[in-house]
């Protein structure tokens, strides 16, 4: 997890927010392919990116895995609202969430729900069976609903 401390003494100028652009396209990318695109030179480049990772702004490297490869076609997101009298346990619950399979990310929001889980499934009935499982089971959660994913896109937050 990030210090939001040592974030907020980050400043990104414009050559940050574009390798960062750059990286978010394709994480993948050689330091000299980027400080080519860059116009810099390669040992500036690395000093950047490591800066960035020390900082924390870069929090990790992923892979990203199509679900249909794993057997999991099917995509859901589910709302979750907690008991009333149960918020304390909102850290709890987050962590319960972490250990399940089906989970591709979740978020903790602000607002008439409190959990956004996003699953990857084999059907409908592996939903149907995840959310009684772990969700409606669970004496914290007051409701929950579900929406099946049609498609599911990535946007660009550096606008590059």
């Amino acid at each position: 997890m990030s210090d939001p401390q040592k974030l907020q003494h980050v400043t990104l100028d414009e050559v940050d927010q574009k390798l960062l652009g750059l990286l978010s396209k394709n994480s993948r990318r050689t330091n000299q392919s980027l400080s080519e695109a860059l116009g810099l030179a390669p040992s500036t480049c690395l000093a950047r990116l490591k800066a960035l990772k020390e900082s924390g702004v870069i929090k990790r490297f992923t892979v990203e895995v199509a679900p249909e490869a794993m057997g999991l076609p099917l995509q859901a997101l589910v709302s979750v609202r907690l008991r009333p009298g149960a918020r304390h346990l909102m850290n709890a619950f987050g962590n319960e969430l972490r250990d399940l399979p089906e989970i591709k990310q979740f978020f903790v929001l602000g607002g008439a729900d409190d959990f956004l889980i996003h699953i990857t499934a084999k059907n409908t009935e592996h939903i149907r069976q995840f959310v009684l499982d772990h969700l409606s089971s669970n004496p914290a959660v007051a409701g929950t609903q579900t929406n099946l994913v049609f498609e599911h896109g990535h946007g660009s937050a550096f606008g590059l």
